[in-house]
Order: C-alpha cells, then structure tokens, then sequence
C-alpha cells in the first residue's frame, strides 16, 4: 500500500511532471518564475488548490457523476469545482490569514485557468484512483510543479545575466532554457517504477 502510494507520488513530482513533462500549466511557468518568490508563493497556493480539486472532484464524480450516468460532464464540473474551491480558499485566506492572502495576491484567481489543475484531476479519474490516491496524485503534481518552478526561476536568473545574440534576446532563450530543462527529466524514466520493485 505505502510503496504504491510513493510511486504515484514520486511518478507525478519527477516521470509526469505536468510542466516539464507533459508541457501543462506554462503560462504561469513561464510568467511567475522570474523571481523565487513569485515561484514560491504560486508553487505554495498549487500544491493546495490540486490537492483539495483532487479530493473534492473525486468525490463529485464516484457519488454524483458515475452512478447517474453523466461521466461524460466531468470536465465542465471539475472546472466548475476547481473554480469554486479557489473562490473559498481566497474567501477563507482573506478573512482568516489575511499576510498569506495578499503574499499570493492574483496567483489565486489564476490557479482556476492553471490547465493542470484540472488535468491532475481527470488522470486521477483516469487511472481509477480512491480517494487516498487521488489526493495523494495531486499534491505529488503540486510538488512536480513547486520543483519545475524553482528550478526555472534558478535557471532565468543566470540568463538574465547572459548576453545571448540580439535574436535570442527576451522570450526565445527562455523558451530555449525551458526546452533543455524539460530535457533533463526525461533522464527520471523507467526510475520510479524501479525504484520501488
């Protein structure tokens, strides 16, 4: 039981990683890494946002979607869900840690447009995850996306001290630097599921 709820894990943070791997959720990967902070407070409010999406959609769908037959709204009520918990956790922090609310400023409303929030739900249903395993394959993508922001954010500080020539100026070198980062993931293939036989 605990060894598969590590590869899935372990799966989502290093061999699915849905930034670096699977190519979701790059406007906020390439919009909020310049700076570790940013990166930080935006990695801080995915990890919770996908974790309780995957809890709630999978609840939604096992006790309200598959037993009347309506699998086939799953992807417009996940969005919907996914809206309406970002909505309460902006609520929830406003009133109640209001240093925490204004730390993560837009990165909130931003997460429901976040295509791997809702991706990370629709796998977990995909791959006939329970409860424990779905919760457990959101927070392993929030943490997937947590390491691919700091890495990144690593990576765009030392090109901002680079000279690269004129036409690699701006957006090219970082599209270029975000392409050679998603290479080095793909050395994690074939690690997980070994690392647990």
């Amino acid at each position: 039981m605990l060894s598969g709820l590590l590869v899935i894990l372990f799966t989502m943070v290093l061999t699915e990683n849905y930034v670096l791997v699977q190519f979701l959720g790059i406007c906020p990967f390439l919009g909020v890494s310049k700076n570790l902070s940013n990166a930080l407070g935006m990695s801080g409010a995915v990890i919770f946002v996908m974790s309780l999406a995957s809890a709630a959609t999978y609840l939604v769908y096992t006790w309200l979607l598959a037993p009347y037959g309506l699998e086939y709204l799953m992807t417009i009520v996940f969005i919907l869900v996914i809206a309406a918990l970002v909505q309460l956790v902006e609520i929830i922090l406003k009133k109640y840690i209001k240093s925490l609310y204004k730390a993560l400023g837009i990165y909130l409303p931003l997460i429901t447009t976040n295509c791997a929030v809702l991706a990370v739900t629709i796998l977990n249903i995909n791959n006939n995850y329970n409860l424990l395993q779905a919760v457990i394959g959101g927070f392993g993508a929030g943490v997937g996306f947590m390491l691919a922001m700091i890495l990144f954010s690593g990576v765009r500080r030392i090109i901002s001290r680079a000279k690269p020539p004129k036409c690699f100026e701006g957006l090219p070198i970082t599209l270029a630097a975000a392409s050679l980062t998603s290479l080095t993931f793909m050395g994690f293939t074939g690690m997980v599921e070994n690392m647990f036989n």
